[in-house]
């Protein structure tokens, strides 16, 4: 009789790990959506109000998504079946990355499986050993990956500190390869925005590739979500966009936008393309239809930014630790509430979730040892009553627990 995988000698390294993470406090199973991904939703088989999720403009349930998804099921069937460099790139994947590439202004656009493969599988294609890699130093895992697939030399700056960032391109400025800088455009733990201006002036003074994800501030911020690059009026002056379908656009995917030239570079070398089968086309039809209502309902993204605004200044108000003294101040729908202590905040979350809140613990190694956070985030569907009955349930729950006075 075979022995269960998690008893063979193997792999006990794996078990004392996770022995470990139950030890501090950081363990934690997955908890599992009942119904629609909403403002209120059933998780393991309890109402709650929601406060975890990425669908900021409440699109991955709208009926004109369902209806495209449901309408290309019919037309298309469920899968492409195939990669796209062989026989899987459909007309609805052409016409998802036309609508995407017109939507930002830019010459082409790719798709890829998700954003985390569109960081990952950019940045490693276009640079190798003898090119030189800027990166924040609060970048998404992807773009780390993806600068340690390229064997590009990585040099990391302090966290959106462009004098930093100039004095590393001065220090390689003569030296032989290409220069890539890279941030994110909003950051998914603090919240707060990148300088895209700055940082697109400094790589054009050095004469470095410019590059932005955007998968935080897409369908966020810019006129009707086009991002960091239109919120700080930088067209023209980014050479590569990230972006993705899974957060505000409410479906699956990521993309990359720029020239023609290194769309179709792309095509040819990026390797999660390359060796993925390509989107079944209910997501591609369910992606353009969330296009158009970027552009036919603003008034979305409005009220994503009151709720914002009212949820920050009450949590504020509340004595909560919101950012800002040594933690970056969010700037964005995303609002960090600072513990520190990894434990603490795990069963912070899980009392939070008792009182009918689902409000998820980050702790290490997600952020810095001494970092962990309750990370919300508002969408633009939740009702003045709802966030009203979640102030109340943090500020209670926290009084109860001795985190807040």
């Amino acid at each position: 009789m075979t022995a269960p995988a998690a008893s063979r000698q193997q792999l006990a390294h794996l078990t004392r790990q996770i022995e470990e993470l139950k030890e501090r406090g950081t363990y934690f199973r997955l908890r599992v959506l009942e119904d629609e991904q909403a403002a209120v939703c059933t998780y393991d088989g309890k109402r709650v109000i929601n406060l975890a999720s990425n669908n900021y403009l409440g699109l991955t349930n709208h009926p004109k998504l369902r209806e495209a998804a449901i309408d290309a099921i019919r037309k298309y069937g469920v899968g492409s079946g195939a990669v796209r460099t062989i026989a899987g790139t459909m007309r609805i994947h052409m016409e998802l990355e036309e609508k995407i590439a017109r939507f930002k202004n830019v010459e082409a656009c790719v798709v890829f499986q998700s954003g985390f493969t569109a960081n990952a599988g950019t940045v490693s294609s276009i640079l190798g050993k003898g090119d030189f890699i800027l990166s924040d130093e609060l970048n998404h895992a992807s773009i780390i990956d993806g600068a340690r697939l390229s064997g590009a030399k990585i040099k990391v700056f302090r966290h959106k500190d462009v004098a930093h960032a100039e004095e590393l391109l001065q220090e390689i400025e003569n030296e032989p390869g290409h220069k890539l800088v890279i941030t994110d455009g909003v950051f998914s733990m603090d919240g707060d925005i990148g300088p895209v201006d700055r940082l697109a002036a400094l790589a054009e003074k050095y004469g470095a590739i410019m590059m932005v994800d955007d998968a935080h501030a897409s369908g966020v911020l810019g006129r009707n979500g086009r991002g960091t690059v239109d919120h700080f009026g930088c067209h023209g002056r980014v050479d590569l966009q990230v972006g993705t379908l899974s957060k505000a656009i409410g479906s699956l995917g990521g993309y990359v936008c720029g020239s023609r030239d290194l769309i179709d570079y792309l095509y040819h070398r990026a390797r999660p393309f390359l060796f993925s089968t390509s989107h079944p086309p209910s997501v591609a039809a369910s992606c353009i239809a969330a296009f158009d209502l970027l552009e036919e309902e603003p008034e979305r993204i409005e009220r994503l930014w009151e709720n914002t605004r009212y949820f920050k200044e009450q949590l504020g108000a509340a004595g909560f630790d919101i950012g800002g003294v040594t933690t970056p101040a969010s700037e964005t729908p995303i609002t960090p509430i600072i513990l520190g202590d990894g434990k603490k905040t795990m069963e912070f979350s899980r009392a939070l979730f008792d009182a009918g809140l689902m409000a998820t613990g980050i702790a290490f190694p997600t952020v810095p040892e001494g970092k962990a956070r309750i990370r919300t985030i508002m969408t633009s569907e939740h009702t003045r009553e709802q966030i009203d009955a979640s102030l109340e349930i943090l500020s209670g729950t926290a009084k109860r627990m001795g985190l807040l006075s």
